[in-house]
Order: structure tokens, then sequence, then C-alpha cells
């Protein structure tokens, strides 16, 4: 870190938390705030925001500005490098395809062995975009942003392209040659030296193959390694006697209460919880019981910011919680450390509350917290009857064993090597290299392995201390099989033909024990052979296979056997985590996710060790500080980030960084969590110090950027008060107004959108699904740090109350308002922006002269200016991925949110053809049809009966900004507030 470029000496006014007190006890603060900085009220910070390109218009001069500009050119052209490839064109049309007609496939996507059931989307034989199975029950056709941007890592021009031996490339032909000659030797010793470590899969082909393997080497041996995947297995086995899949139902939980569990943050259920949380809100709304999230954690979450009361505890004290709570229903005697009078009086009203709703709410333990925690969790579910209500068990999804043998894990198998039991290691699907704990020494165990190959989709870390890598296909051009949360078993078919000289994972498989030929689609039908060829089909146009689901099973957990709290260490305490948009580093690689700002700290292209307010003061810490992380002589550097909320003797480490064979994109950004982590305390560790090394390293966040200047940013509304009526809604352009512009054609529609920021998650899949859609471009950590980001699309995070526990979060998604009084219309000199017959603010390229007045104009902040040509040296494969539907700008012209217009056009001219008018819902634009919550709508506001009409009515709500006068047509519904579980004393 010390060596980085971008590390720069100390010369910084650190944070004036004396200013922060002030503004907060004399109530002179906003009642939301965005960042400490805003709050703290600094003259520069002021400066900042009303720069139209703030990080550089208040230091930098002209010349300066200049050289950044040529510099950024240089790197534009640069980042193009790279092998060219050729695509090849149609000699002769293929069959129902029609130039400009897209053509729809169901298939799926896998993350962390969990299926996500997907449409895919093609035009003309090219996969442009991904929408979740509108006919999958766990998706009802969202997506979340890692399943978007799955579709840009089909393209990555960085995934492995051949096989390779020593790091060479070789052909197929050559692994078959030394399989063959492995396959002989294990005959003989009936597969005794053969070792598997994979990912973790739900695959039922592959736990097939693998059942066959151990068949004819029975002595061969199984394991597996998912860096974050967390206990709950073990956790329940020792609950239940057996390990079980949790299946939360939270659109029946009218009170859910978690203890340090981010299930609406990444992971790979983050999908169905979110759908069914977002139901659940939709039901109160309606008055059908309460949507109530009570959140214990260290950490600031997503599932934190959206809890209507959220506790911050130091990790320690998290079985204390739970043991308070326990105790409190009457399981077993309080805690042996009793808690604070105002937390314990907190914990017994929740009791209360719990069991008043016994049957109705949910109690939630995250899988990387003691098993003894997780285990108490399940007693409790059981005694307040939530099991087979909120609640259900069934058999794992992601496969345990296989031929009767349980994999082993990765503590495991780097015993087997020190024993010299490891003639052969077959590495499928993982990169322990990169993800494994530091104290395991794994590098220095591969030295000692005679033979090691590594399948995997990128030639990482682990390939290049393989002698032999096979490349893996991608679960868009590769066929395959999976489970979904649920158990039911999702089919991948692929969009396009295989990419590069890659294979299949089962394709792998089959050729270890002799196919020569191995056919993936022939080894998927084999698993299904009981479909005939008619039900194969139904499957393969469903995307899943009907009535695969596990059944629910019925288990008793064992009483909770506590066990004592861990005794006082001195120093601090660290949490490793999965960074929300990366995760382990898998996603490293795709420009999407590394631009896309982290929810909570709305960060890009790096990781940063987080920390709280107290403690950023106590030792002079502002953002970006380099700090050095010390613990057991292993030390790890990086910048520090001040994170209200977060627990003040804690400080929080995010993987997925670090890596040195990611790709171009990816390699060397951030730094590596390794070090710090054990194999036996993979998940918290005590007893570290913290020294801050004078230097500082400049970030890329868009928190201070496009900040709206006005009152009432963030509504929100008493329960009691939301829902009441209010006598008229705000005018639209079909209602009489005084206007200059001519008057609405009759029968036009006039399309307007609703976000409710009481469902909102702060989840940004709507940023990547809207990036996807419309071609934007990604412009590099430099050009974020300007404010020159391009994203149509923002999700601005909003605190309330104290920055050391703040009351609560809000997120606002903010695009286009599409204003019927547009002040960007009466700014632009060319007329490149102008009033749609339908009511929309569109913006015509061909006109636009880079002026920017129309940014300068917008209240809003939500136009971007294309500074340079990002597209134009793309790689091939990536161009391929784009949406042939909208316009690929080049640089100097002005971009924003267009409601998707061609997704408005394209259903106009069907409803045309077929001599009917477009129908209420038919219109999806691209951030509607991801959101898990259904936080976003959008429709015809003339229409009375429409969607989009819901909720406009009522006292929740506002347009943003409404006191300018634009009569914007993009408007929000407030936050709903819950009175608290316990009244403040007096």
């Amino acid at each position: 870190m010390n060596d980085r470029p971008d590390a720069q000496p100390q010369d910084r006014t650190p944070l004036d938390w004396e200013a922060i007190r002030g503004r907060l006890e004399g109530e002179r603060g906003p009642r939301y705030w965005r960042s400490l900085e805003q709050l703290a009220d600094e003259p520069a910070f002021a400066a900042f925001v009303e720069a139209e390109f703030p990080s550089i218009a208040p230091q930098m001069d002209r010349r300066r500005f200049l050289q950044v500009m040529g510099a950024s050119m240089a790197m534009a052209g640069l980042a193009g490098c790279g092998r060219p490839e050729q695509g090849v064109p149609y000699v002769l049309q293929p069959e129902k395809i029609i130039p400009g007609e897209a053509q729809w496939y169901a298939t799926a996507v896998t993350f962390a062995g969990y299926a996500q059931p997907v449409l895919g989307r093609t035009h003309v034989g090219r996969p442009t975009k991904l929408e979740g199975n509108p006919d999958h029950p766990l998706s009802r056709g969202a997506s979340t942003a890692i399943i978007q941007a799955a579709i840009l890592q089909l393209y990555d021009p960085d995934r492995s392209q051949a096989p390779r031996f020593k790091g060479v490339d070789t052909s197929w032909e050559s692994v078959q040659l030394e399989v063959s000659r492995l396959a002989e030797g294990l005959d003989r010793q009936r597969g005794r030296g053969l070792h598997l470590l994979l990912g973790a899969h739900s695959s039922p082909t592959l736990q097939r193959q693998l059942d066959e393997l151990l068949q004819r080497w029975p002595k061969a041996r199984l394991y597996r390694h998912e860096p974050f995947e967390g206990d709950h297995y073990r956790a329940a086995e020792r609950s239940f006697g057996r390990p079980v899949e949790s299946r939360y139902h939270f659109e029946a939980a009218e009170w859910v209460l978690s203890f340090e569990h981010d299930w609406l943050g990444a992971g790979p259920q983050e999908l169905p919880h979110a759908v069914r949380w977002g139901e659940r809100k939709r039901k109160a709304a309606r008055g059908q019981g309460e949507a109530r999230l009570l959140v214990v954690e260290s950490v600031p979450t997503l599932t934190g910011a959206k809890a209507s009361e959220r506790k911050r505890i130091e990790p320690e004290a998290l079985q204390t919680y739970v043991q308070a709570l326990a105790a409190a229903l009457g399981e077993g005697g309080g805690p042996a450390q009793p808690l604070p009078r105002e937390r314990q009086r907190w914990i017994e009203a929740v009791a209360d509350g719990l069991k008043a709703r016994a049957g109705r709410c949910l109690i939630t333990a995250g899988e990387r917290t003691p098993l003894t925690v997780q285990a108490a969790v399940h007693r409790l579910n059981q005694r307040l009857g939530n099991v087979g209500n909120t609640l259900t068990y069934s058999e794992p999804v992601i496969w345990l064993e296989a031929g009767g043998q349980r994999l082993g894990d990765l503590p495991a198998l780097a015993e087997a090597i020190r024993s010299d039991q490891v003639d052969a290691l077959l590495m499928l699907d993982c990169n322990p290299l990169d993800t494994a704990p530091a104290d395991l020494g794994f590098v220095q165990l591969l030295d000692q392995v005679p033979l090691r190959i590594h399948a995997g989709l990128y030639y990482d870390e682990t390939a290049a201390y393989s002698h032999w890598h096979l490349p893996l296909t991608h679960d868009l051009d590769g066929w395959h099989d999976s489970r979904a949360a649920d158990g039911s078993v999702c089919l991948g078919q692929p969009l396009v033909r295989t990419f590069y000289s890659s294979r299949t994972l089962s394709a792998v498989l089959a050729l270890m024990q002799g196919d020569l030929n191995p056919d993936s689609r022939a080894e998927l039908r084999k698993t299904w052979q009981a479909l005939d060829d008619t039900a194969w089909r139904q499957a393969l146009e469903r995307g899943f296979i009907t009535d695969t689901a596990f059944p629910a099973l019925m288990v008793e957990a064992a009483p909770i056997t506590w066990h004592a709290p861990p005794a006082p260490v001195e120093g601090l305490t660290l949490r490793f985590l999965p960074d929300p948009s990366v995760w382990d580093g898998r996603l490293a690689n795709l420009g999407w996710l590394q631009e896309l700002p982290k929810p909570i700290t709305k960060l890009t292209w790096d990781n940063v060790i987080g920390v709280a307010p107290k403690l950023a003061e106590e030792y002079g810490l502002s953002n970006g500080d380099v700090v050095r992380v010390t613990l057991d002589q292993q030390v790890v550097i990086g910048p520090a980030w001040v994170m209200p909320g977060h627990a003040e003797r804690t400080l929080s480490l995010y993987a997925g960084y670090g890596r040195t064979r990611a790709g171009r994109v990816a390699d060397r950004l951030g730094y590596d969590l390794a070090p710090l982590r054990t194999a036996d305390d993979p998940w918290l560790r005590r007893g570290a110090t913290l020294e801050k090394t004078g230097e500082f390293m400049p970030l890329a966040t868009t928190q201070p950027f496009h900040l709206p200047q006005g009152k009432d940013i963030i509504k929100s509304e008493p329960r009691d008060k939301a829902y009441q009526k209010v006598p008229k809604e705000p005018l639209y352009r079909f209602e009489q107004a005084k206007t200059l512009y001519p008057p609405t054609p009759p029968n036009e529609p006039v399309w307007g959108m609703t976000i409710d920021l009481d469902q909102c998650i702060g989840c940004n899949a709507c940023v990547v699904a809207c990036q996807a859609e419309n071609n934007i471009p990604v412009v590099g950590k430099e050009q974020v740090a300007m404010g020159r980001n391009m994203h149509w699309l923002r999700v601005d995070h909003y605190y309330k109350g104290d920055p050391a526990e703040p009351e609560s979060s809000a997120f606002q998604p903010v695009p286009c308002m599409h204003c019927e009084q547009a002040p960007c219309e009466v700014g632009c000199p060319v007329n490149a922006t102008v009033h749609g017959p339908d009511g929309l603010n569109e913006q015509i390229y061909n006109r636009c002269i880079g002026t920017r007045t129309c940014a300068s104009y917008c209240p809003y902040k939500v136009r971007r200016f294309n500074w340079f040509d990002w597209t134009e040296d793309d790689e091939p494969s990536i161009q391929h991925q784009r949406n042939p539907n909208v316009t690929v700008r080049s640089r100097g012209v002005m971009e924003k949110c267009t409601y998707c217009v061609q997704r408005i056009s394209e259903a106009q001219i069907t409803a045309r053809i077929e001599n009917r008018p477009v129908a209420d819902g038919e219109v999806q634009t691209a951030c509607q049809q991801s959101c898990p919550t259904q936080a976003i709508v959008f429709g015809d506001l003339s229409d009375p009966a429409a969607r989009v009409r819901e909720g406009r009515d009522t006292q929740r709500h506002y347009a943003l900004l409404e006191e300018l006068g634009t009569r914007p047509k993009t408007t929000y519904l407030g936050v709903v507030e819950l009175p608290k579980v316990v009244e403040d004393e007096p």
C-alpha cells in the first residue's frame, strides 16, 4: 500500500467533530443528511457541491485541468488494447430470426451454488440483457445487481480462452492424454491419491457424475470451499442433528428480528428475500398487519439501514443479547453479563411483541454468527410457533456429500496434503489461493502436490499455480442445471454458441472418466431421462422443472446450550465481510460492479477499512487516511472510511480485492484481507491494533456529488398519517393548467413514474439494469472521483440523527424527473433537449454541442456529460453486448434517463399492430423490471386505474423540490415511520 502511486502524504483538514455535534445539538442541521462533511457544514464542502465537477474545480487551474483531460484520453485509448477477435457474420439467416426483434430464452445463472432463474434477451443471436424469470416463484421477474452483471461476464475478454499447461496454451487433445494417464493409475489404486476441491454447487448432474466417479474410484476424496458461505449448515446440524436449509417467508412475518444478518444485502438468496419482504411491505400498506424490522448488528448493512429500529452492538455482545431475548421468551435464564438498563427494556418489549404475534413473526441470525447463536435462534422460532408459518426447513440446497461421502473442508484438505496423501489435486470452479485464510499456507502446500489441475472461468491465482488449467464455459454459453433457494431445479441453456475453447464443468468431469467427446447437453439429458421429450422441452421453455422444489421437513430443535462468553481482550475486533458488489473477488473484473456505488458508503473501485465516528475522532482519522491493522504480527494496510452506526471498538474489512490475476479491470485494486483471517476464526478476530500511517489515498465515492438543494428531500410520515387521503393530486399535463406548451393530443398517454421510498432497499439492481439496457459506459476511478460517473440513475443514501448511531436511513433512486416545466429545455441553446408529444423530456444527440447548460439548469443533478469516447476502443466482445435499440454515444453529448423510450416504442408498435391501446403494466422500464421490492412503478398517468396512480392521493406522496414549480412526472411516496418499540425515557 505504501508503494502505491495513489497513496499520498497526509495534508488535509480532519473532520470537525465539534461542529458536527453542535449542529445536531442545536438542531441547525438537516433532518436527513448524506455525509459527515455535509453535517459539519464545512465551507470547502459547500464549494465542493456547488461546482459542476466538484472534485477538480476548487483546486485545479486551467493548465492542470487540461493535463488531466489529456492523461485521461490517453488512458482511455490504452484501456482498449488487447487481442483482437473476429466475429462470424451470417451466411444464411437462421429461421425465426427477425432483425430488430428480440428473442427471449429461459435459463439460469448461478451464484455461490444457488440458481438465479432468468430470461435472456438476444438480438440476432447476441445476448444483450438478463431479466428475472416471471414464472419462477422466487424471482417473479425481478433480479439483482449481480444477476444483471452476469451478461457482462459472458463477454469479458479476460476470460480464459484455451487450456494451458504450465502457463502455455495447449489443446484439449493434450488434456485428454494427461487425463487418460491419470485414470490408468487411479484404476490400479481405486482412486487413492485423487482429491477434488469444489466450490459450492447444487447441480443434480454434477452430483450424479461425482457419485459415478466415486463408484469407480472409491478411495478418492472430495472437499468443498465456499469462502463466505458461513456456518448455517453446521448450526442446523447442532440444533436438529442434521443439516437443513432455512427458508424464510418474510411475506408472512409482521415482526422480524435479525441478529447480525444482512438478508437484504448481497448474497445468493438476496433476491427471494427482497421479493418476499417487498410483498410484506405492500400488505402492510394495505392495512394487512405490520411490517416491522428490528436489527441488532455491529457493522452497518442494507438490512440495518431499512430497519424501523437498529441497535448497534459490539460483536462480542451478540450472545448476551440473544440470551437476554431467550430469557424474556421463557427459554432459560438470563445472560451472565446483564445488558444496560435501556437495552434490557428494549429486549423485553421486543419479546412481548414477538409473543403477541406468535406464528406471525420471525427471528433470524446471520450465517457467519457463532453456532450457539444460530442454534438458539432455531429454538426460539420453534418456541414462538413460527416454524411452518414464517419459517420452514428443507433438505440442503447445496449438496454436502456425494457417493455416500461427506465433503471435507479446506483445513481437511490442507491436512491431507501435509500427510502426503494427495498425488493429484483437481480444483474445480474455485480459487483457494486467493480466498483461503493465510494461516493455512496454501501456496506452500500446493508445492507438495505432484499434479495440480484447475478448472475455472479465469486464469486466476490458483490457475497460475497449477500444472494444468482448463477453461470453463460461462453459465450463459453452456448447458447446466442447478437448484434455486427453494430446491427447484433450474435448467441453464446457452444463449449463444460456446465462447472460446472452453468446456462446462460436467464435460470436464465426463472427460475425467474417459469420455473423449463429452457433451454437456447429453449429460444433462441423462440426469433427467425420466422426462419425455415433451416434458423436457416444456421445462426448457419455462427454465425450470416443476414439482422439484424440496418439501418442508419436520424437525425438532434441541434445547439451547450456552457457552461462556468470550473473555475480554485488549485491542480492537475485526469483522471480515464479503464486498457488497464483487463479493469474494469472483466478480472483481466486471467494470459495472466496480463502478457501482456500494449501497452504504457509495464507494467505487476500492475496499476500505470501516471505522466508527468515535474511533475516527480518537485516532484523528478522516475518509481516505491510510491505516495499518496488525494482529499476531500479520498486517493489512488500507484506507479508512468513517461509517455512521459502526460499532465503536470494531473494524470492518472487506474481501474481493488485492487480486493479482483477476483481469485488467481488477488487478491490484484495494487490499487483501487474507493475512488477518484464520481457518479457525474466518469471520471474527479480536485483539488487533490500529495505526495511522500519515498517508492519504484518494477514494472515489458518489455520496457527496449531485446533492439537491431544497427542503423535504426525504419526506417521512408517521404510519397513522401516511395513508390519509389528500384533497387533490398535484397537477399533471392532462389536467388544465397554465403552460406554454401546446395542448396534449387526444388519447395520448402521459408517462410517469412513482418511487416508493418505504419499499426501496437500496440494493442497486435498478442502477445496473439501467446500465445494461442503455449502453452506459464505465469510466474508471479517476473520472468517478471527478464527478463524471455516467449512471443515468443514482440511489442516494441519507441518514437521520446522530452519526454515532443514526435513527434511520433512507434510499432515494433519482432518475430524470421528466418535468412538465423543465428548466433544461429553456436553457439549451440548440434545442437538443425537447418536450415530446407524450410528455417525455427527450434528448437529441446529434443536436447537442456539449455546452452543458442543461446540466447547470437542472436542479435535480440527473444529467451526465460524456467527456470522452469511452466506447470506441472497447473490445469487440464487449461491443456485442450492447443493446442495438439504444444509441451508443460518442463523446461530447449530454445523457440522461429516457424512461427507456425504446421499450415504450416497442409496446406502442405492438399495440398499434394489434389495434388496441397499450395495457397498464405492458411497458416496464429496466429499473422497474429489475426492482425486487416493486418500489418503482411506471405507467400512464392519464389512466385513473393505472397502478402508477396508487398512493398519489395520500399524505406521503410528494415531488422532489416541488417548491421550484418544475412539475416533475417522477414523484415519490415517502418513508413510513413506525412508533418505537419502547418510547424514550424523559
